[in-house]
């Protein structure tokens, strides 16, 4: 079963280059590419019910020992990331599919999509099973690269203008990351982070407190949490529906993703939920009122992705058992809604030929689809009972009030404050682009869509509201998910057996005490 681990990985990266090969027929490449997505769908899929019953799977490559090999690990959270992200991943590019046929194929080179799309997947999946960090620095680096290209398909001037602010910002992200790797390996002799998890227990606390900065600043860039966020807002607007829609919801859950590991697995005894918490509080609100102030759907969606990520940091801050699980819930519910009003912003430019609220408008009467598939998204963005975004808020408010600190405090009455105005920018662009009636006459309200766009939408939309039918059994999964993350023994265990496991120093209780065990 542990060989399946490699399959997430390999497979993208096997189906990238027979999609190269057949680049002389668009048709053929989907059919890789889609076939190739479902395949890890349902490897994803299997892992995530196996661990979930037998406990963390461990994939050392080449039989080298963990701290020499490569390590891939499979845990509840990697499993639970790796199918959200292989079921976005494959309704997105269903959705790509189609728009390829309303686009010109000239200004949009798809041979190039499907294997760089492929490419992308590949550095997602290896980002979430890395084992060590210089194996997961290799994932944010594959699938940085081949966000390079995806954002520049097309070759328009905004395009390109967009990418470069993007491409600066990611490699001063990696030069920091990399500088964290230096600095850690000199300290303690390793990067396995199940060895690291063990080691890092044993160093001053000033050394600590110096890599565990420089990973954050690192991994709060790719997340994109204020202050280090001024990049998302121009960067990913410009880019194809499709390309935009995997971006938002996905690539910057990896950084959530690793900040996770990094404050509960390598620094459990952390001094920074202060610092954590003020973050977050800051990414709600600025983010939340840039998006009130925006014009265009866009970049409206784009400021609320910024915002929302303060949700997730809020759980990350607080580290006790209920507000770890309402984190995970909210991460995977996050990547589903954002790509999903991604993609309804896809079909509603298709619609109205633009995203700019002033010159859209009528779209409920002319496109009802259209305002439906935008609709439910939107309200379970802002929050509406009994969504699953309702879900994830309600349990990250509940774990504030039950830490009763003023600044837990402040950050309920902040989550709540931007909840309210999340559904006010929602209200917005529903009443400017569905409601209101259009300055000029739309020109492309009467063309069909297609239907890979429009199906794949749906697809998605039904996904988020089976999170929340299935609301309770998810919940189970991520309260799993966090009380692993918090003891850290089920990581360590599994990588290096109950040995290394007994040496670990420090645990995080479920009320978010940082414990030491030894």
């Amino acid at each position: 079963m542990e060989t399946l681990l490699a399959l997430p990985v390999l497979l993208p990266l096997i189906g990238a280059a027979f999609a190269l090969l057949v680049q002389h027929s668009l048709r053929l490449q989907e059919a890789v590419t889609i076939t190739t997505l479902a395949v890890v769908l349902a490897v994803a899929s299997v892992l995530a019910l196996t661990v979930d019953r037998d406990g963390p799977l461990v994939l050392q490559i080449g039989r080298w020992t963990p701290q020499l090999g490569i390590v891939l690990v499979g845990d509840r959270l990697s499993t639970l990331m790796l199918v959200v992200s292989s079921f976005v991943t494959l309704a997105v590019l269903v959705y790509s599919t189609g728009q390829s046929v309303t686009e010109r194929l000239a200004r949009t080179p798809m041979a190039i999509y499907h294997p760089t799309y492929l490419v992308l997947v590949t550095g997602v999946s290896n980002a979430f099973l890395a084992g060590d960090l210089f194996n997961l620095y290799v994932g944010f680096e594959v699938l940085l690269a081949a966000s390079y290209v995806l954002l520049t398909l097309g070759g328009s001037a905004s395009r390109v203008r967009a990418a470069t602010t993007y491409v600066i910002v990611s490699i001063l992200s990696s030069m920091i990351f990399l500088s964290g790797l230096a600095v850690i390996y000199t300290a303690v002799g390793t990067v396995n982070m199940a060895e690291l998890a063990v080691r890092l227990d044993q160093l001053p606390p000033g050394v600590r407190m110096t890599i565990e900065l420089l990973l954050l600043v690192a991994f709060a860039i790719k997340a994109a949490i204020f202050p280090l966020s001024a990049w998302l807002p121009d960067s990913y607007p410009t880019a194809p529906a499709p390309v935009t829609a995997v971006f938002a919801g996905l690539l910057t859950k990896v950084g959530i993703y690793a900040i996770i590991r990094l404050e509960t697995l390598l620094f459990p005894q952390s001094q920074t939920s202060t610092l954590l918490l003020i973050a977050a509080a800051l990414s709600l609100v600025i983010g939340i009122l840039g998006a009130v102030a925006q014009t265009d759907l866009k970049r409206v969606l784009s400021f609320t992705l910024v915002s929302h990520m303060g949700y997730m940091l809020f759980g990350i801050g607080l580290s006790t058992r209920m507000s770890m699980t309402a984190t995970i819930f909210y991460v995977a519910h996050h990547i589903i809604v954002q790509s999903t009003l991604f993609l309804a912003a896809g079909l509603i430019e298709a619609k109205g030929g633009t995203t700019n609220l002033v010159r859209l408008g009528g779209l409920a009467r002319t496109a009802p689809l259209v305002a439906v598939l935008f609709f439910v998204p939107a309200m379970n963005l802002a929050g509406i009972p009994p969504l699953s975004g309702f879900l994830g808020k309600v349990g990250l408010v509940r774990a504030g009030i039950a830490v009763g600190t003023p600044l837990a405090w402040i950050l309920v009455a902040t989550a709540v404050i931007t909840s309210l105005l999340t559904l006010y920018a929602i209200a917005k662009i529903w009443n400017r682009a569905f409601w209101q009636e259009p300055p000029e006459p739309l020109e492309d309200v009467d063309r069909p869509l297609p239907a890979p766009m429009v199906g794949a939408t749906v697809a998605l939309v039904a996904a988020s509201l089976c999170l929340t039918l299935f609301a309770g059994p998810l919940l189970r999964f991520a309260d799993g998910a966090a009380e692993d993350v918090l003891q850290r023994t089920p990581y360590v265990e599994a990588v290096l057996g109950p040995d290394a496991a007994q040496q670990l120093v420090y645990r995080i209780d479920d009320q978010g005490g940082k414990v030491q065990v030894r």
